[in-house]
């Protein structure tokens, strides 16, 4: 399994030790965890994220088939949550697995910054003062960028 969005929350120790079992020629692996955070003035109190459920795992998907591509990467994996999330959970889980160690961290901070511009999700955050929904950052844009002139 490459890809898996749930909403319920998953275990990083045991996504771990599943993508490591029976892999023995990794010799890296490199895990990102995203997490609902304030980004305001310590007034968010929840994330609710929805997707398109076949276009989000889809374009996931080809994104880690991207990543295989462009380095020598053994496997990778995106889990990600949708639904309504509290400060401070875990939201999404990326981990590469490569012989190398660079590979792996380019593989995943590229799987990270495409997944912040490309896939189909929405955020809308609650704070103390309503709910809206979140835009992209030029921030995550200018992220993609690098990638494009790599």
């Amino acid at each position: 399994m490459t890809v898996r969005i749930q909403p319920d929350a998953f275990d990083i120790n045991a996504e771990y030790l599943e993508f490591t079992e029976n892999n023995r020629e990794m010799g890296g692996v490199v895990m990102f965890v995203g997490r609902v955070r304030d980004m305001i003035d310590a007034s968010v109190e929840a994330l609710t994220l929805e997707h398109y459920p076949a276009m989000t795992e889809r374009i996931l998907d080809d994104l880690v088939k991207d990543a295989k591509a462009r380095w020598n990467i053994d496997q990778a994996r995106i889990v990600h949550r949708v639904g309504r999330l509290s400060l401070g959970e875990d939201i999404v889980l990326v981990i590469v697995g490569a012989r190398h160690r660079q590979s792996a961290f380019e593989a995943c901070a590229y799987l990270m910054d495409i997944l912040k511009t490309d896939a189909p999700f929405w955020k809308q955050e609650h704070t103390s003062h309503g709910s809206y929904w979140v835009r992209e950052r030029e921030s995550d844009q200018h992220a993609k960028d690098r990638w494009r002139n790599a």
